[in-house]
């Protein structure tokens, strides 16, 4: 079977990688992008674009318009990538329905696999070691129970999870309720199903996942093994293959888990078998976690280490070909030397291991390149990045066929370090500090690692930065923002203190554009650029310090606004719904003794009280409403007319229409009564403001 066409539902340097493959095999193919990515690259790296109503990964999740365009356009095939559709069995059934192929696991396997629970129990049918946990959708109550009944602590996981979002580690009790509304909120925000499961805490534990192949007619490969486990916060940032320093018979018990299990299950496609290794235990215990029934992030460094193209072998299997006539049915070969992929984000990191999500004009992007180097990426100079989507911009991947580990790491440090990236925050001192250091040379970090040693790797990078052309921002010669000092050849290219400078100019101006709250008052900012969520607040309220204040949610992941005192809320910026700037107040706190005497303070405050300027703003408003107006009413009637708010309510969706403009007068009216106020007003003028018309037909953008 030939493809006539491939549409690709996805974005970025995914959607880029997989038009590569569709190409080299001589397929015609279909790019699709939100109205407010259309800058994107990947726009550019098919045959045909196609815009879809809607924007943010709202667009890119919407099942039946991608269909919709797969056959406009001709494709009788959809390829999802990674994230987004790409494990949800509905869009696989969809697409069957359809008579387009879903290039990826059959639905059976997406339905089993995306329930983390069912796959736990699939496992353990298969003679797979699993954690102790509950294979099901668990209350809070369940988790509490749990939680009593193991050491350690216990991880929640999101059922239909994936990349770290909606899973959490609880090693104290008096956290656990907390973060299991986080974990339900993030995995309702990220999957749209909110129920989690919980498993028994591994804390020192290193991430072995398994690359598997099948054909659908019973054949089943592995491709070996990928080591994940430098993670931040559950979420991967470097990947290895094979995995260092591994002793050969683990590696060989481990691989025939996974192939076992991928047999029982008749499993087609890509798919990778992930498992924990505890690294206390002198007899090398490994247990299941789950299974991506997908393309991973990672792919690439198996695909260095093994020549083989893993997308395009996807695409092929899909099409119907065996393992056999794909020359993928011999499992003799070895791993050529070893491979390692660093994730470049969008985001810093503060020394407690937060991290924050940044977004911006890309001014500069050049990518490293040299002798066994590859990058995967979607961005270029100019591009505008958004926190819609997920912080990731490149992977930088290198290969060498040396047995010593350590001359790959030597590579990839020297190529993150001609990395060169301006405009936006990344991670790449982060990913140095990472790759440098004496634990990863030999081996010896696991999951918890990177979150141990965060003060650490999130100190600055203070190594060299190779082959970086100098900025000059001064239009004049020589290099803007550095020391050129004849003794030091380092200095030409000293390029993250001129950055650092730039970013600290850009914050400072950023703070003196930020509101000035109530005197006394501390602004409690967002760290982040991202959507408000929660307030949880409300103005006079006692709070104390740490206290939740607000949740703002960027790239997928929430992040919780902390008071920094005990106080008073005194006021409120911001409300659930707006989008906040790096740094702005949303809530305003006066530090205040919140026990005894200040206490019943607190509780003598009428919180019902509206303070005068405030009402005044209300009385403003109100006289430019119809009830308000029954002169202008009535003359408006009397000649069989309508009122304009009236014709405005009926054309655009309840609720929609945003109004302004309704005070631009309003100063001229300042002594004149009401009576006179209810003749002139705004009103009897223009009626402006912003809606949405049939948006549940065709989207937000409507």
């Amino acid at each position: 079977m030939s493809f006539t066409g491939i549409l690709i539902a996805n974005r970025g340097e995914i959607a880029i990688r997989i038009a590569r493959a569709v190409a080299e095999l001589g397929i015609r193919s279909v790019a699709v992008y939100s109205a407010d990515d259309q800058a994107s690259l990947h726009t550019r790296a098919t045959d045909e674009a196609v815009l879809l109503a809607g924007s943010g990964a709202r667009a890119y999740l919407d099942m039946q318009q991608i269909i919709n365009i797969a056959k406009a356009n001709n494709c009788d095939a959809i390829h999802p990538g990674y994230g987004f559709l790409s494990e949800q069995t509905e869009f696989a059934e969809q697409c069957a329905a359809a008579d387009i192929t879903f290039i990826g696991p059959e639905a059976r396997h997406l339905q089993l696999f995306g329930d983390k629970a069912q796959a736990r129990a699939a496992a353990v049918e298969a003679g797979v070691p699993v954690l102790r946990g509950i294979d099901r959708a668990v209350s809070l109550a369940e988790a509490t129970e749990f939680f009593d009944t193991v050491d350690g602590g216990i991880m929640i996981k999101a059922i239909a999870g994936g990349g770290g979002r909606g899973t959490r580690a609880v090693r104290d009790k008096t956290e656990l309720a907390s973060t299991f509304e986080r974990c339900e909120s993030e995995a309702e925000a990220a999957f749209g199903i909110g129920d989690v499961y919980v498993e028994e805490f591994v804390s020192r534990a290193r991430h072995i996942e398994v690359q598997i192949v099948g054909d659908g007619r019973g054949q089943i490969v592995h491709l070996g093994e990928r080591e994940c486990s430098a993670q931040r916060r559950n979420q991967k940032v470097v990947e290895i293959a094979p995995a260092p320093a591994f002793d050969e018979s683990l590696r060989d018990e481990i691989i025939a888990a996974a192939v076992r299990f991928a047999a029982g299950q008749q499993y087609k496609s890509l798919g990778t078998f992930e498992f924990l290794v505890d690294a206390a235990s002198t007899q090398g215990r490994f247990v299941f976690i789950e299974v991506n029934a997908r393309l991973q992030v990672e792919h690439t460094v198996t695909e260095e280490v093994t020549g083989i193209d893993l997308v395009r072998s996807q695409i092929q299997v899909a099409q119907g070909a065996s393992l056999e006539s794909l020359g993928l049915d011999d499992q003799s070969w070895v791993p050529r030397g070893y491979a390692i992929q660093a994730r470049v984000n969008m985001e810093r990191i503060k020394p407690n291991g937060t991290v924050l999500p940044s977004s911006g004009r890309l001014t500069a992007y050049e990518t490293p390149s040299g002798p066994g180097v590859r990058t995967d990426g979607f961005g270029y100079s100019g591009y505008v990045t958004s926190t819609a989507f997920d912080s990731l911009l490149a992977k930088v991947i290198v290969h060498t066929s040396s047995v010593d580990f350590q001359v790959a790491s030597t590579k990839l440090l020297r190529a993150l370090s001609e990395f060169r990236i301006e405009g936006v925050k990344t991670n790449l001192s982060f990913l140095k500090k990472i790759i440098a250091h004496p634990d990863f040379l030999t081996g010896q970090i696991h999951t918890r690692w990177v979150d141990e040693n965060s003060q650490e790797v999130a100190a600055p990078w203070e190594g060299p930065d190779r082959f970086v052309a100098p900025s000059n921002k001064t239009g004049e010669a020589g290099y803007a923002g550095a020391r050129v000092d004849t003794a030091d050849p380092l200095a030409l290219f000293d390029y993250d203190r001129e950055v650092k400078t730039s970013a600290s100019a850009e914050e400072t101006s950023a703070a003196e554009d930020m509101v000035a709250g109530p005197e006394g008052a501390i602004g409690v900012g967002s760290p982040i650029q991202g959507t408000i969520v929660a307030v949880d607040v409300e103005p006079g309220q006692a709070v104390r310090a740490g206290q939740q204040l607000a949740v703002v949610e960027a790239m997928k992941m929430e992040h919780v606004i902390a008071s920094s005192c005990d106080g008073i809320v005194r006021q409120i910026t911001m409300q659930t719904g707006d989008v906040v700037r790096e740094g702005y107040p949303i809530v305003f706190v006066e530090e205040a003794n919140v026990e005894g005497e200040e206490s019943s303070s607190v509780e003598a405050i009428d919180l019902d009280h509206i303070r005068a300027d405030l009402q005044e703003n209300y009385d403003r408003h109100a006289y430019t409403l119809d009830e308000n107006r029954t002169e202008a009413v009535d003359k408006r009637r009397a000649r069989g007319g309508r009122m304009p708010r009236e014709n405005i309510a009926e054309l655009m969706d309840e609720g929609s229409f945003k109004e302004y403009w309704s005070l631009v007068v309003a100063r001229q009216h300042r002594r004149h009564d009401m009576e006179t106020l209810r003749r002139q007003t705004p009103g009897d003028g223009v009626v402006a403001g912003t809606g949405t018309i049939n948006a549940d037909l065709f989207g937000e953008e409507a």
